[in-house]
């Protein structure tokens, strides 16, 4: 097949729409289910290269949730604690594989914006993944196969229109990309960049002590903005993502926007969090809103207007603004990419409240010597990539 049509562009009115490669070349994908279309297919392939390089980078499963053309959440197939399973709602019955540990990860890093993703695999699609997938609200899947038992199961969603593509893994796209804007195109090389350990060498602060862990998931940061809408900052601990903040027109409000996310992650693992107790019958989608609510600052008014019955079986205590600083206090180990230099210390200053000791990001900058300042000053170990990753 050399060109598909799909069913509109971006929005209804934008058609004619269909996607082809332009050398003229079979298109690399198979259409197993559904009918995917040009939103889909754009998270889909950005999807897709994303767990793979994540794959050849560390050398383990890859998964990403996509939405809007940037990722809500990538991952690479650590195994899961018992605090991570409860936070993520793993049934207890699946033996996960490390394929299956990837999407867990993946899909519970941020779930909110993960509803109603777009789900890449760098592995044959295993039963016990999609049986994680199966009960989430997703719209579609692409990855290099399935086993036969698990595209059962992912036909089975959303009455048999769930979108399964099946892409070949040995594809190779033209060194050459191109995209029109206003009837104008634009030519450029496509950024084969090889992000790798390597790219970690240059620590330019007193701080220079980088763990294994945090090499990889500086690496799973790094990799993860290449293919988020700039500009954007990853905060990533565990093997995964755990707050992306993306396509923001200012540095520091990337950084506090993944930093929020990194925080509700944290603190989704707070012994009062997990003692919650849901009604029962509770989907999903309320389910992790009521979570968020209960983490943010306007539980209380919940509180007040009596509506937490609808929600849980006994009324939860107030989760204090003390509480959560306190919780938070305890955060360290985690690692900071950014697609672009700091241009003021705040950043760091704000990454350190979410537990951050490891930052990579290009420098550059006139004052990357108060940035450096600001890392020395509170512990943090901070290495020059010289790499820019801006994606749009």
């Amino acid at each position: 097949m050399k060109e598909l049509e799909l069913k509109y562009g971006c929005n209804p009115n934008q058609k004619p729409s269909k996607i082809f490669v332009n050398d003229g070349r079979e298109l690399p994908i198979e259409v197993l289910n559904g009918k995917p279309g040009y939103i889909n297919f754009m998270d889909a392939f950005n999807g897709w290269q994303l767990v793979k390089e994540l794959k050849a980078a560390t050398d383990l499963p890859a998964a990403a949730s996509f939405k809007h053309v940037s990722p809500a959440g990538a991952a690479v197939g650590i195994a899961l604690d018992d605090v991570m399973k409860k936070i993520y709602f793993v049934d207890e019955t699946i033996e996960l594989s490390p394929l299956a540990c990837a999407y867990a990860r993946a899909r519970g890093a941020d779930r909110m914006s993960s509803f109603g993703d777009f789900i890449a695999l760098s592995d044959v699609c295993d039963v016990a993944t999609a049986k994680l997938i199966k009960p989430e609200v997703s719209d579609g899947i692409i990855a290099p196969g399935y086993e036969p038992e698990a595209l059962e199961i992912l036909k089975g969603k959303k009455r048999g229109t769930y979108n399964i593509v099946k892409i070949d893994p040995s594809y190779m796209p033209q060194p050459v990309e191109h995209k029109d804007v206003f009837g104008i195109t634009f030519e450029q090389g496509r950024n084969e960049l090889k992000i790798d350990k390597g790219m970690l060498e240059n620590i330019v602060t007193q701080n220079k002590e980088l763990t294994e862990q945090a090499k990889i998931d500086m690496v799973i940061a790094l990799i993860t903005l290449k293919y988020t809408q700039s500009n954007s900052v990853c905060y990533a601990k565990g093997g995964q993502a755990i707050g992306i903040g993306a396509g923001q027109q200012s540095r520091i409000h990337c950084t506090r926007l993944a930093g929020s996310k990194a925080d509700n992650w944290l603190l989704r693992q707070c012994p009062k969090v997990l003692e919650l107790q849901f009604v029962d019958g509770i989907s999903r989608a309320d389910r992790d809103n009521s979570i968020d609510l209960y983490i943010g600052e306007d539980y209380m008014d919940v509180l007040a207007e009596g509506a937490w019955q609808k929600i849980f079986k006994v009324k939860p205590e107030v989760f204090t603004k003390e509480e959560k600083q306190a919780w938070l206090a305890q955060a360290t180990d985690v690692a900071l990419g950014s697609d672009a230099f700091f241009p003021f210390s705040d950043n760091v200053e704000r990454a350190y409240r979410s537990g951050v000791k490891y930052i990579a990001q290009p420098g550059g900058s006139k004052r990357d010597d108060l940035v450096i300042e600001a890392c020395d000053k509170l512990g943090i170990a901070m290495a020059f990539t010289g790499i820019r990753l801006f994606h749009h």
